[in-house]
């Protein structure tokens, strides 16, 4: 049997949704498992180089945890990676390989888990599900712990006329970096305006409308932290909003820039984002996107 397992990248936080709000882009990576009496991982894309093929591969990795949980042991696989999604760079690369290696081990396995038990497995190897939950369902996802620490999941509607535009540097930025800039505790002043600054988040991507959006983008809990680790920061922000956008927030953990824009200001948009960088010596892929509604798929071949 052959798995074709296709994960969306996904965007997380957008502003003040820190570490629980996510949304999936046209943006993929395709894990393809073989039953084989060989195991082998191999790698393709322009950057293969920067993915393990060996056995700690991220993938291959939720592939065993998968059968580990089950109690039973994982047969053998040549798994082949195609890459879309550029790495260390805010994008969720690593929540497509975990989602990835989970999904394919569940259809090989005949789909013994739920969608629900499957995310669990992969906030625990993730570590929070702001990435994993809409690499897994598609769409806006937020990520939501009961009293009892069960996960629960709620879809945010998102207005066709709000388009995701990514600004994709050629730096990386590891995630354990930008984690470490964030101070241990915050103000009960940052919390509140973080809370209602997510409320109306909501309310904008659903509605489109634009001067709530242009409010909603605000944050104090990690981008005033993290900007100084993304070279022209500032200026870039400026540019986004003469440009026409809403606002202009850091994907993730950075180092990719997501503005929010709509489909009359979405190319300028992403002109002034590439030529601003450019002034910084840092040459950008920019993408003007949309959001992936689909979630993972799986098909056999």
């Amino acid at each position: 049997m052959m798995t074709v397992v296709t994960v969306p990248a996904t965007t997380a936080n957008l502003g003040p949704g820190f570490d629980c709000l996510g949304a999936a882009l046209t943006l993929t990576n395709t894990f393809t498992f073989s039953l084989s009496d060989r195991p082998h991982v191999s790698v393709r894309g322009t950057e293969a180089g920067g993915v393990s093929s060996s056995s700690d591969n991220l993938a291959y990795r939720a592939y065993h945890r998968f059968y580990q949980y089950l109690g039973r042991e994982a047969p053998p696989v040549y798994l082949e990676i195609d890459l879309g999604v550029p790495l260390a760079r805010g994008l969720g690369s690593s929540a497509t390989a975990i989602i990835g290696g989970l999904v394919g081990a569940n259809r090989l396995a005949g789909f013994p888990l739920s969608h629900t038990e499957v995310l669990e497995l992969a906030i625990e190897m993730e570590g929070h599900p702001d990435n994993v939950v809409p690499a897994l369902l598609g769409g806006c996802r937020l990520a939501v712990q009961g009293s009892a620490g069960g996960w629960h999941w709620l879809e945010i509607p998102w207005n066709q006329d709000v388009v995701p535009i990514v600004a994709i540097p050629d730096f990386e930025l590891a995630t354990e970096t930008a984690r470490q800039v964030l101070p241990p505790h915050c103000t009960y002043g940052d919390a509140v305006f973080n809370i209602s600054h997510l409320g109306a988040l909501l309310r904008g991507l659903e509605t489109g409308q634009r001067e709530w959006l242009q409010l909603a983008l605000g944050d104090r809990l990690h981008q005033p932290y993290r900007q100084s680790l993304i070279k022209g920061y500032t200026d870039l922000h400026r540019a986004a909003l003469e440009a026409g956008a809403h606002g202009l927030v850091i994907s993730g953990a950075g180092p990719t820039l997501l503005a929010l824009g709509d489909p009359v200001t979405a190319s300028a948009i992403a002109t002034a984002l590439k030529e601003t960088w450019a002034k910084f010596d840092v040459q950008a892929r920019v993408e003007v996107l949309a959001i992936q509604r689909q979630g993972t798929t799986v098909r056999d071949r």
